[in-house]
């Protein structure tokens, strides 16, 4: 199946980067590249473009996508939580702009055989990495009891979290649960009937939380956020996409961190915490995708885009 991806917020994101001809850009979640692509564009042969994934489908999509434009192009197998790393191993120390769209790539969701949809059959999976060992069928069917209950309240926001913890426990004690539609099974047969009659998927924030789980997202978020701030150049605009509640609050609260300076209490007359804002919001509430945006687009409905800038250091 060919890699196919909406990018989403795209002019907000063009926009947010300011891109400069001959800067250096990073696009920390290359998935469909579509982002990349109109990045590149924009950019001068005295410019570059470092695109990062850890999913081998995107990487390959990306050096036929991006064809026309990989003299400006470096792809860069990496988890975005080593963004730092990523960086350096293609010889440069700080950028001009960093671009993260935290959502699940289209192709993740459509392809059967990754893993990640409740509406579609195939193996318990959900790994971006697929390289990597856990996976959600390693989670689903050997992650203690309360463990489980935990990742689903906290991860999914699942209000049912204990019963569908149980649900799954006793399931997967008379056999493993092996697909993706076994899982949404139990799931549903978890929740009482007026929840199962709700516009939502019954099974949409357990897998949220699940595959939360298995790719480490919210930690990985948390560590990025550090690493892009300290990567950008003075000047240099860190935009991240974010689509669930959970995401944009670590987000925000890194934006919110970076941008505060002095904390010494207000009746100190000078400064001795020597604490300086290294960043400024670019807007104090985030940007949202038009309405038309949403039409065209179902995915983007709860995208939020946060940018930042980075301060000189003086």
């Amino acid at each position: 199946m060919e890699f196919k991806h909406v990018s989403i917020l795209l002019a907000e994101c063009l926009d947010s980067l300011e891109i400069r001809p001959d800067g250096i850009y990073v696009d920390a979640t290359l998935g469909g590249a579509g982002h990349s692509m109109h990045i590149a564009q924009r950019l001068t042969a005295g410019g570059r473009l470092i695109a990062i994934d850890r999913d081998d489908m995107a990487l390959e999509n990306a050096r036929v996508r991006l064809a026309d434009v990989m003299d400006r192009v470096t792809l860069v197998k990496s988890d975005f939580r080593n963004l730092d790393q990523a960086i350096a191993s293609c010889g440069v120390s700080q950028v001009d702009g960093i671009l993260f769209d935290l959502g699940v790539s289209s192709p993740q969701l459509d392809i059967a055989e990754r893993g990640f949809s409740y509406m579609q059959d195939a193996r318990l999976d959900m790994r971006m990495d697929q390289q990597q060992q856990l996976s959600a069928y390693e989670v689903v069917n050997t992650w203690d009891r309360s463990e489980l209950r935990r990742i689903l309240l906290e991860y999914g926001e699942e209000r049912y979290a204990p019963q569908i913890a149980a649900a799954i426990d006793r399931a997967r004690q008379e056999k493993p649960i092996e697909t993706t539609l076994q899982l949404a099974d139990i799931i549903r047969g978890a929740m009482p009937p007026a929840a199962r009659r709700e516009k939502q998927h019954p099974a949409k924030r357990s897998f949220q939380a699940i595959r939360i789980a298995v790719n480490d997202e919210l930690m990985a978020v948390q560590e990025a956020m550090e690493h892009a701030i300290d990567a950008l150049a003075p000047g240099g605009r860190l935009a991240v996409i974010t689509f669930h509640s959970l995401e944009d609050r670590i987000v925000k609260t890194a934006f919110r961190n970076a941008a505060q300076g002095c904390t010494c209490p207000k009746d100190f007359p000078v400064c001795v915490c020597g604490k300086k804002a290294r960043v400024k919001l670019a807007a104090r509430k985030p940007l949202l995708p038009s309405m038309e945006e949403i039409a065209q687009n179902p995915r983007a409905r709860s995208a939020k885009l946060r940018v930042c800038e980075k301060l000189s250091e003086k």
